[in-house]
């Protein structure tokens, strides 16, 4: 199957449930503020989020004035250039090797599955992998990552459960270097900021990475679960605090109609989706395309 229509099948809940409301209310409304009012609501609903929505309308609100629309269905149209205006706003990320690609998330996102289906990835893209089990908080989360591993015919750096996740990382470094590895993919361990200590230890691992392999290109990607909709713009704003954030990996995509919360990261952060989750197959996971997800979502 292409990436188009992979795209197309995973945004197809939130294309249906984003395009029949939108459509509704323009197929019979009249250009004024009624309908702003109502496409505000519109988009909130299709889980844009309240400020983001509140702020598209007044620019499409000012857009339309300016170009005296008085037919609805130009509305539309103002409408998608404005959300494109957003995505090319947030700068795009080409991967550099050697690359330090180190995951994060809360619990239940799906970070192990990711960091496989990453490796699946670089795999196909003829790449060489490593990959660091570095979390060791959780029970067994090595000896997942481990099967990952022996799916994908990588390589992995692994230490017993409750070590020290930066030696771990350390370790995994020194191997990256001495093979040539072209990526190494970082596990750690979910997490959510009121755990402190568990944050802390992104910053270790953060300034270990730094240290020791400083001409290696670092990425801190993040993991979100496209289902729980506006929960993830918190999730980033709490990580923030802590590390930087280079991308995001949109998990579950295909699973839900709220994959709108994608333009209120946009909107908000400008931060590049890098890679988005299409399906529940191990190479169910692709570069994402700003153009084919505008594309297909109107």
């Amino acid at each position: 199957m292409g990436l188009f229509k992979k795209i197309a099948g995973a945004l197809k809940k939130t294309k249906d449930a984003f395009n029949r409301k939108i459509d509704a209310l323009l197929s019979h409304g009249e250009v004024d503020d009624e309908l702003f009012d109502d496409l505000t609501d519109v988009l909130i609903s299709c889980d844009i989020g309240v400020k983001a929505s509140l702020e598209i309308v007044e620019e499409l609100r000012d857009e339309c004035h300016s170009r005296k629309i008085r037919k609805a269905e130009e509305v539309k149209v103002v409408l998608k250039e404005i959300i494109e205006g957003y995505f090319s706003d947030a700068p795009q990320i080409d991967i550099e090797y050697p690359a330090i690609i180190t995951i994060i998330g809360v619990n239940g996102v799906g970070k192990t599955t990711t960091i496989g289906k990453l490796a699946d990835y670089f795999k196909r893209e003829k790449k060489s992998v490593t990959l660091v089990a570095g979390d060791t908080f959780r029970a067994a989360a090595s000896n997942q990552l481990a099967e990952w591993a022996e799916r994908t015919k990588t390589r992995i750096i692994k230490h017993a459960e409750g070590a020290d996740a930066g030696a771990v990382v350390f370790d995994g470094i020194a191997s990256a270097k001495a093979n040539g590895t072209d990526v190494l993919l970082v596990d750690t361990a979910g997490r959510l900021h009121t755990k402190t200590n568990l944050m802390a230890e992104l910053q270790k691992i953060d300034k270990i990475i730094s240290r020791e392999y400083p001409q290696a290109h670092k990425y801190n990607f993040i993991v979100l679960d496209a289902t729980t909709g506006q929960n993830a713009l918190s999730q980033i704003n709490a990580f923030s605090e802590y590390c930087q954030i280079d991308g995001i990996v949109l998990t579950k995509l295909d699973g839900t109609a709220k994959g709108g919360v994608v333009i209120a990261i946009e909107k908000e952060y400008k931060l590049p989706v890098v890679f988005v989750g299409t399906g529940e197959k191990q190479e169910d996971l692709d570069k994402f395309d700003v153009k084919e997800f505008v594309e297909e979502l109107f």
